[in-house]
């Protein structure tokens, strides 16, 4: 062309029309193609197994919650669903695990309150609770209770006050772990209390019950589906429990609040969490068969008949609120206990 020949416009604007169509079709293509992972991975969903870590024992109190949960929402959601026990380094190896899982809601972990509290307990958890989870759902809540040997005569919490300031430290107490609510409210109440006990940590709630029964420690504070049948058979002896009201399954047995220590409430929760970058349309698939399965008598029969109780509110919203509020209260509990982060 010369170069003082006129462009032509029609020419120009039709020609750059013809260049701007495959340019805007390979454009749509990109973003169906960059949106259809979301819409697909929930769509085909049915079918494929899930892997549900539990970072906690078989036969555990969170075990026990995660299968009860697994065989309605594996009938619900069409899906087979393979519960992974990963305990270890107070829960954190199994979040670590599923930290590093693909995000394609095909990994779950079962999230609960020392997810939460390992956030401040340790300097170095392998995870960031808030930031790489998304946590879908409260499966259930359960309060702790303060037990010794039954054959004690230690009959109430005044009687355990005055024995551990009687000989400070000489006396041990067990928990389920290092930041377990049960280790977090011992040191709460010995803190208020003025007291001291050595903390010997066992591996789950069932451990640090057999340890009492076992006169390898003086007192613990497991949670109530763990201690109530060794309380009801007349091994174990409650003293008290750590909610804001007496726990249905233990009626008998006052609250720390009642027993003059009206500061302290403890309450563990645990439910299901899936990594960071889950599909949303997968999230809301989990979130509404949650629901579903916790609005079943059969399902909430069995959940309250292990002493937890299913919570009024059990989304995504409410119980992302739970863990973020959890960080707050365990590092409030640190500083009364003069507990310091490993």
């Amino acid at each position: 062309m010369h170069p003082l020949q006129p462009i032509h416009p029609t020419r120009t604007t039709h020609h750059a029309m013809n260049l701007r169509r495959p340019l805007l079709l390979a454009l749509t293509l990109s973003a169906l193609t960059a949106l259809a992972p979301a819409t697909a991975t929930a769509q085909d969903q049915a079918g494929k197994p899930v892997r549900w870590i539990v970072p906690f024992q078989p036969g555990s109190s969170p075990d026990i919650l995660t299968r009860i949960a697994a065989e309605a929402l594996a009938k619900v959601l069409e899906q087979p669903i393979v519960i992974d026990n990963k305990p270890g380094a107070a829960s954190n190896l199994g979040a670590q695990l599923a930290r590093r899982a693909p995000a394609d809601g095909l990994t779950w972990v079962y999230s609960s309150s020392p997810m939460a509290a390992n956030m401040r307990l340790y300097k170095a958890p392998g995870y960031d609770a808030m930031k790489d989870f998304i946590h879908v759902a409260m499966l259930g809540s359960s309060d702790s209770v303060l037990v010794v040997d039954a054959r004690s005569d230690i009959r109430n919490v005044a009687d355990l006050v005055q024995r551990l300031r009687a000989k400070p430290g000489a006396a041990s107490y067990a928990s389920g772990g290092s930041g377990t609510p049960s280790h977090l409210a011992a040191e709460w109440l010995l803190q208020v209390a003025q007291a001291k006990a050595v903390h010997v940590p066992y591996k789950g709630a069932v451990g640090a019950s057999l340890a009492v029964l076992g006169g390898e420690v003086l007192f613990s504070l497991p949670i109530v589906g763990v201690a109530a049948p060794h309380v009801q058979a007349g091994k174990l002896r409650a003293l008290a429990v750590t909610g804001a009201q007496r726990n249905a399954r233990l009626p008998g047995v006052p609250t720390l609040m009642e027993s003059g220590f009206p500061d302290i409430t403890v309450v563990a929760f645990g439910g299901l969490s899936v990594p960071a970058g889950t599909p949303p349309a997968v999230v809301q698939r989990l979130e509404a068969a949650m629901r579903q399965v916790l609005a079943m008598p059969a399902v909430r029969e069995k959940i309250e008949a292990t002493g937890a109780e299913v919570p009024a509110a059990v989304g995504r919203e409410a119980y992302t609120a739970a863990m973020a509020a959890e960080i707050g209260a365990t590092e409030r509990m640190m500083r009364a206990a003069a507990i310091e982060a490993q």
